[in-house]
């Protein structure tokens, strides 16, 4: 974003916009509407506040920018023609109303930045590049068994050395960062996965600053489930919703948690972490602790089944989970899985009093919807007296939700009011 010797100015308001410390993720945050300033010094607050405006309501004219932001005609106007200027927004044609002077509405320009997005999994990797108005231009993917740090960062320098060659020189320039999305222990359960051993490579490894080493571009962090929610609360049914709990469905299951339109990533940035709550009690003197909810409600468990029984353990991804001969062992599974799921968002709806559950994940749409529609039954299992039980709804973003909220994170840096924020309009 260009600047001059006023952006350079000392201000209140621009304090918030330092990063945080690499090791901490951005916290973002949903209709705490930012309200610009008409001092001179607040220019490149006020850019940023416009251009959430714009990404807020979608094309609007100059005079509906003032009013949403109470900035004067006169400084909309002359931030407008900055914006333009640097390739971030674009006129649209010309609005006609009933009264008064045809209006030029301004649009986001789709390809005034770029940011990389990054997932690492327990199963895949992928990387998305993601435009100005937070659209996939491209995505590259890579499968494997285990994911050996050995030979995983190779590929994924070749995955976005090839997305930067596709920019091209001059649009490279435009990329503003990169956000990585991976469980916060990839060595963690790799016992229930069969490589427990292989798994002790991760150990010591800091993926932000490795990533950050092979590129030389700033990299933002932050947990898989987190970042699925990131996509949600911005893009997704979060837009409306003030408090959540959100679950993603993959190898193991895990989640995010939305308190007052506001991502709570915690102490250690694991908020949200429903796969490792216990699905039944401990009894004294037992040799096995509890199964925890990933134990039980995972698409491993899935996959395992299939595979025992001679089938494609991948139908998770497709129709092919409904239809027989994979049926049947679906829905043994969806059963053992909405009655875990169920005892989860019980205990946490009693523990934080929210009315929402939202659920996404890498599996297909039907199955997806297969699942939510048990969830009622195996809820009605519990005990709601007491505490008012959740709606539950069905995510928006899908199987590039993590990815894509990786990406969002240096895009929001770049050119939000604060990095540390994501704004939407009030309701």
């Amino acid at each position: 974003m260009r600047m001059d010797a006023s952006d350079a100015e000392p201000r209140q308001e621009e304090a918030a916009l330092s990063d945080p410390p690499p090791s901490e993720p951005a916290l973002p945050r949903a209709r705490a509407w930012a309200r610009g300033s008409n001092h001179v010094g607040m220019r490149q607050f006020n850019e940023r506040v416009v251009l959430q405006a714009i990404r807020v309501h979608g094309s609007c004219s100059k005079a509906e920018i003032a009013r949403s932001t109470h900035l004067t005609a006169q400084t909309v106007q002359q931030i407008i023609g900055r914006l333009e200027a640097d390739g971030l927004v674009v006129k649209r044609g010309r609005v006609r109303g009933r009264i008064g002077q045809p209006s030029v509405p301004m649009a986001l320009n789709a390809d005034g930045a770029y940011a990389i997005g990054l997932t690492i999994g327990r199963r895949n990797a992928e990387v998305l590049l993601v435009d100005f108005c937070a659209k996939v231009r491209r995505r590259l993917n890579v499968e494997y068994t285990f994911p050996d740090p050995a030979t995983l960062f190779e590929r994924i320098g070749e995955m976005v050395s090839s997305l930067l060659d596709d920019l091209g020189p001059a649009q490279s320039q435009l990329l503003c960062g990169i956000g990585v999305a991976a469980p916060l222990s990839l060595e963690a359960w790799q016992g229930l996965l069969g490589f427990e051993s292989q798994a002790r490579s991760w150990q010591g490894i800091d993926i932000r600053a490795r990533v950050e080493q092979m590129f030389g571009m700033p990299v933002r962090f932050i947990k898989d489930t987190s970042a699925a929610c990131v996509a949600e609360l911005v893009i997704g049914r979060g837009h409306d919703t003030r408090d959540f709990l959100y679950l993603f469905m993959d190898t193991f299951i895990g989640g995010g948690l939305v308190l007052n339109n506001q991502l709570q990533v915690g102490l250690h940035g694991n908020a949200g972490a429903v796969g490792s709550l216990p699905v039944r009690l401990a009894v004294p003197g037992q040799q096995e602790r509890p199964e925890q909810l990933l134990g039980v409600a995972s698409l491993h468990q899935l996959q395992a089944a299939y595979r025992e029984a001679g089938l494609d353990p991948l139908a998770w991804r497709d129709q092919r989970a409904l239809q027989a001969p994979w049926r049947e062992h679906t829905l043994r599974w969806i059963d053992s899985a909405a009655g875990a799921i169920a005892l989860a968002i019980h205990n946490v709806i009693c523990l934080l009093d929210i009315d929402n559950v939202i659920m996404d994940g890498s599996f297909s749409e039907p199955l997806r919807d297969a699942l939510l529609a048990r969830l009622p039954e195996a809820m009605d299992g519990y005990d709601w007296q007491g505490v008012v039980r959740p709606r539950i709804h069905p995510g928006a973003v899908g199987a590039d939700a993590r990815a894509l909220g990786a990406a969002l994170l240096p895009l929001y840096a770049e050119f939000m009011p604060s990095p540390e924020l994501f704004l939407k309009a009030l309701r």
